[in-house]
């Protein structure tokens, strides 16, 4: 059964320049050091980053056969949003993926990216699925630290991500 979280809701198109404007600033938060200041600030627009996301979430609205969740963490200001659908790695087709799990940074240590992260399992399990799986940078140890405390495990896959040239690193937990 999915816990009723009443912060948690839906992603609506009214959401999207809060939702890209909270993408943006947390990936230069987590990601500085990681990825090139060049791709950071060049290919992380908020007008670009909006436009993207509002293709994607039309796209979402009629996803045909593969199936897209966006929701956000609103307690009168969005604070957080979460991406998931079922596992697009070739090796995993009876898994669940959290895709996207973004915090403000100045809320972040609130227990949001918690709070979401636990509505991701929710839903993974009310829809029959036993493993969730998602990826990070593994030179990101503060966003690898945080879902290690959640029980997600590293399963050795991992892949070098363009056009960052930084790798990732999958984590799995089985629900």
């Amino acid at each position: 059964m999915i816990r009723p979280i009443q912060m948690i809701r839906l992603m609506t198109a009214a959401d999207i320049p809060r939702v890209a404007e909270i993408g943006i600033f947390g990936w230069r938060a987590a990601y500085r050091g990681i990825v090139s200041d060049e791709i950071m600030f060049r290919d992380r627009l908020v007008v670009t980053q909006i436009a993207r996301m509002e293709a994607r979430f039309r796209r979402s609205e009629n996803p045909g056969d593969y199936f897209v969740d966006r929701y956000v963490y609103d307690d009168g200001i969005v604070k957080g949003n979460l991406v998931i659908a079922p596992c697009g790695d070739e090796d995993k087709p009876e898994a669940f993926e959290l895709c996207v799990l973004y915090v403000d940074p100045a809320f972040k240590g609130e227990g949001i990216g918690t709070l979401l992260a636990r509505y991701c399992e929710d839903i993974a399990r009310a829809r029959g699925y036993r493993e969730i799986c998602l990826w990070t940078f593994e030179k990101n140890a503060p966003t690898r630290a945080f879902y290690e405390k959640l029980g997600y495990i590293v399963d050795g896959c991992t892949q070098v991500v363009e056009p960052y040239g930084a790798v990732g690193v999958r984590y799995c937990k089985q629900l």
